[in-house]
């Protein structure tokens, strides 16, 4: 008896061999871009007939040539996640599953496929894969600064400097991890370099490009002040977000050190927290007005303790960034003499702003979509995803239209984004019947889908031409490697790394799709959601469990 004998009767048995788990990993993304070298594919079908036949199954033929039924296999899959599930403390939560192969199609095992789930952020695998598609990979956002008129000989210009968003969602004030170039001042150098030596009147933070409402349909409360619920703004700087960092002050007793990062004048801290005893536990609060930027801090923080931040998101996100605008035109010796003010799409007509009638003193591209893309998926960006929905609504609305003309010329840009999603998806064959789409990000808790939508999303995507399709797949998190999976699935070891996928996580709300290579190479698209979820342990210890089954599981189908 071989060894690829011995585990796939272990498997069949329900025991999960350690030499499955470790087999060499496969490249999944050369599985949807390209073909696998001839020799390879003459290899992988002599060692799939050569264990078909070691393999000796009860059924032989006359001629005593073993022949293998795929489907038990499949079923031995079905009965393990089934125990997985039924056997837990995670039982009595609603369980959706579908497993499907890539290369047929067929449906391997699905439990309540077509019941619907709330996905949390597995929605974002819906909004990023349309943008993808019909926006591309090269897509690139225009962020412009506008005045009524040439700076005079002295460079000075009268009336207003605007600063136009068009949805950038990688716009920044100062250079980082996520966001590389520091725009606005770039767009303070770009002016200084025109002759613009003063502003006569106000800075003008202009997010009127999209019509939106400031949050997101079906959001929480509680989650709006926090950087995961940062209002999505045509006009968005650094995430829309900023960190209060805390630190103890070296004397106990004294007010703990609290202050605002990046620095300025748009976000107002007051601070009673307060330095206490070395080794003692922590109780420090921060909360955010939800109609203001007034941040209040309060509690104890141990002397001797290392500081500590907590992200927020900022409230009027453009007049927060024509406030850091602002600072970086003074900081570049352009002298303002207004203030910093926002208008969005209610204002705009009021104050007959028209960007083709005014001048562009200044311009900055953002990075292409296909690496926007990349981002929004790996660490599941929130802000990211809720842009690239009003995006599509912006450019490509026209393509889902509404048959009321009133009811089309006032349409939001993000209900625009999310019929152009629906109708992409019936497009390829995903059917959306009774399933409802209410963000981009999956932050809502009125978005419902169906797992086998989910696979069948990612099936299509790995259909589409092969920049896309690799752009999507390089774009998902990899086991127990990189982005929101970087710190689960290594208990798999090696063979972790064959499973791609995006998660998705709100309070009672687990999920996880994508794809999963199995030992012998075939791709699995797969989608797992659990809901109502209420146990201490996290339900992404089940999900997890059910994934290695994926990876591990052997397939015999020529």
């Amino acid at each position: 008896m071989t060894d690829t004998t011995r585990t796939r009767r272990a498997f069949l048995a329900g025991g999960v061999s350690a030499a499955v788990l470790l087999t060499a990993i496969a490249s999944v993304t050369s599985l949807f871009v390209s073909p696998v070298d001839e020799p390879q594919q003459q290899h992988h079908r002599e060692s799939r007939h050569a264990s078909i036949a070691a393999a000796q199954p009860a059924t032989t033929t006359d001629t005593n040539t073993a022949v293998f039924d795929p489907r038990d296999m499949d079923a031995a899959l079905g009965q393990r996640i089934d125990g997985a599930i039924n056997d837990s403390e995670f039982a009595s939560a609603q369980w959706g599953v579908v497993v499907m192969s890539l290369r047929d199609g067929r449906t391997i095992y699905e439990r309540n496929a077509d019941q619907l789930f709330t996905p949390a952020s597995n929605m974002k695998v819906y909004t990023t894969a349309v943008a993808l598609d019909l926006l591309g990979a090269d897509y690139r956002w225009r962020t412009s600064v506008y005045a009524d008129a040439m700076p005079d000989a002295d460079g000075t210009l009268d009336g207003d400097l605007v600063l136009y968003g068009r949805g950038a969602p990688d716009l920044a004030s100062r250079s980082g991890k996520r966001r590389p170039t520091a725009h606005l001042t770039q767009l303070a150098a770009a002016l200084y370099e025109r002759g613009v030596r003063r502003v006569r009147g106000d800075v003008i933070g202009d997010e009127s490009y999209f019509r939106v409402e400031e949050v997101g349909d079906g959001w929480l409360w509680e989650d709006v002040q926090w950087y995961f619920g940062a209002a999505p703004s045509a006009l968005s700087v650094d995430g829309n977000e900023v960190t209060v960092s805390i630190a103890p002050a070296a004397k106990v007793g004294d007010p703990a050190a609290v202050k605002v990062i990046p620095p300025t004048e748009s976000v107002r801290v007051t601070s009673d927290a307060r330095t206490a005893e070395r080794g003692s536990r922590p109780s420090v609060g921060v909360q955010r007005e939800l109609s203001s930027n007034e941040v209040r801090v309060w509690g104890n923080y141990p002397a001797g303790s290392e500081g500590y931040g907590v992200r927020l998101s900022v409230h009027r996100p453009a007049r927060w960034a024509a406030t850091l605008f602002s600072d970086a035109l003074k900081a570049r010796g352009i002298a303002v003499e207004g203030g910093a003010r926002a208008r969005d799409w209610r204002t705009q007509a009021a104050e007959d702003f028209d960007p083709n009638r005014a001048i562009e003193m200044a311009a900055v591209l953002s990075r292409p979509l296909g690496e926007i893309v990349h981002d929004t998926n790996k660490e599941s960006l929130n802000l990211e995803a809720e842009l690239l929905l009003r995006t599509l609504g912006k450019e490509h609305g026209d393509l889902a239209p509404v048959e009321d003309p009133e009811r089309m010329r006032v349409r939001r840009d993000d209900e625009a984004g999310l019929a152009v999603v629906r109708k992409w998806l019936e497009e390829v064959g995903v059917r959306t019947r009774g399933m409802t789409f209410h963000d981009g990000s999956g932050l809502s808790r009125l978005n419902l889908v169906t797992p086998r939508a989910t696979a069948l999303l990612m099936r299509r995507m790995a259909e589409r031409p092969p920049t896309v399709a690799k752009i999507f797949l390089d774009s998902l998190p990899i086991g127990g490697r990189d982005g929101t999976l970087e710190y689960r699935l290594r208990t798999a070891g090696a063979a972790g790394q064959r499973l791609t996928a995006k998660t998705g996580a709100l309070t009672y709300v687990h999920a996880l799709s994508g794809y999963a290579t199995t030992a012998e190479g075939e791709v699995l698209v797969f989608s797992i959601i659990c809901n109502n979820e209420t146990e201490r342990a996290p339900g992404t210890r089940l999900i997890d469990i059910i994934a290695s089954l994926l990876i591990s599981y052997p397939t015999f189908n020529q």
